[in-house]
């Protein structure tokens, strides 16, 4: 009877630590961030046509931080008065359909909440890691359809909200291919800004270029972003669908095994480099039936044990760490 206790127990203590995920927050007594998200889409929608030089420059006038830079880096233009010149046709446009769509936008966001939460969640947490870093100010903008995510400097980021309408929005289906697409929603908002942030600010920093080093820096990276963003779902933190993610699972042993038999992470040709880690419709070096990224996906299952095995790891030991041979081996990742 004894032992059959102590078996029920040890199964139970097996079977929640399979299900648990790891929270290096948890008992943190954090100190909540508030982000400024400035409405510069509607100001530039709304935007009064009938005297456009005024309107202009009550543009310049009100948001001077951002407005120089959506002027000559979004709209390739090169000042104030070309702005004046070009924005009623680009408000009015009915050929690429901008005018529809910014009508689509301003519906779809007219209520940010949860935007406004999850990033004020996120940089909550990411300014308790590093709290030298500039807690940046965040312009929604729409400027048809050329960037969803725009870094002018380190103190501001652009989203381009025209770029988040839905994956099944028609005008998108003559802009992108289909994968692309996954992620052109509004709730990738919130992932994409403050993924492109962590990777602005923590670059590549492998001892060497091969396959492996680049799968554990992106696997870092995917780490992180899970860290930061409690909410988000993990197959929404890599840019998947829950299909292509369930798909990884279900072929994991396969993959590692593939990539093993293959010597695939010593490898540092750009070719192999490029189908592992690059965005795509598959991964070319594994199966067309698979998602792309998949060196991405693989290196934060790699991450994630190694974190699960070395609990004494802080997140700053792990970012520094260059040697991806040995977060490797003390990963301990058996699929």
């Amino acid at each position: 009877m004894r032992n059959h206790v102590i078996i029920v127990a040890v199964l139970c203590i097996l079977l929640a630590s399979c299900g648990h995920k790891m929270d290096i927050f948890e008992g943190v007594d954090l100190t909540p961030q508030k982000v400024d998200i400035v409405r510069f889409d509607s100001a530039l929608i709304q935007i009064d046509t009938t005297d456009i030089h005024v309107s202009v420059k009550q543009l310049y006038e009100r948001y001077p931080d951002f407005t120089p830079y959506f002027v000559t880096d979004l709209l390739g233009l090169d000042n104030g008065d070309s702005l004046a010149a070009v924005l009623p046709r680009f408000l009015a446009d009915t050929t690429l359909r901008i005018a529809q769509t910014n009508r689509d936008e301003q519906v779809l966001f007219a209520d940010i909440t949860a935007i406004q939460n999850e990033m004020n969640e996120a940089f909550t947490r990411i300014h308790y890691l590093f709290d030298e870093w500039t807690i940046p100010t965040i312009y929604l903008y729409v400027s048809g359809y050329v960037s969803p995510i725009y870094f002018p400097n380190d103190e501001i980021i652009g989203i381009g909200a025209d770029m988040y309408l839905g994956s099944n929005y028609e005008v998108y289906n003559q802009m992108v291919y289909n994968y692309q697409k996954i992620t052109m929603r509004k709730e990738c908002v919130v992932g994409d800004a403050v993924s492109a942030y962590l990777f602005r600010n923590i670059p590549f920093n492998g001892s060497q270029n091969r396959l492996l080093d680049q799968m554990i820096y992106q696997g870092k990276m995917m780490f992180l972003l899970d860290q930061v963003l409690p909410s988000e779902q993990e197959e929404q933190i890599i840019g998947y669908s829950k299909e292509q993610w369930d798909w990884c699972i279900d072929n994991e042993r396969d993959i590692w095994r593939y990539m093993m038999d293959k010597r695939d992470l010593f490898k540092t040709e750009s070719i192999v480099l490029t189908s592992y880690m690059n965005d795509g419709p598959f991964t070319s070096e594994v199966s067309q039936d698979s998602p792309g990224r998949l060196g991405t996906w693989v290196g934060w299952r790699i991450v994630e044990s190694y974190m699960n095995h070395n609990e004494n790891v802080t997140i700053h030991q792990l970012l520094e760490n260059t040697d991806a041979q040995s977060i490797l081996e003390n990963s301990h990742y058996r699929p």
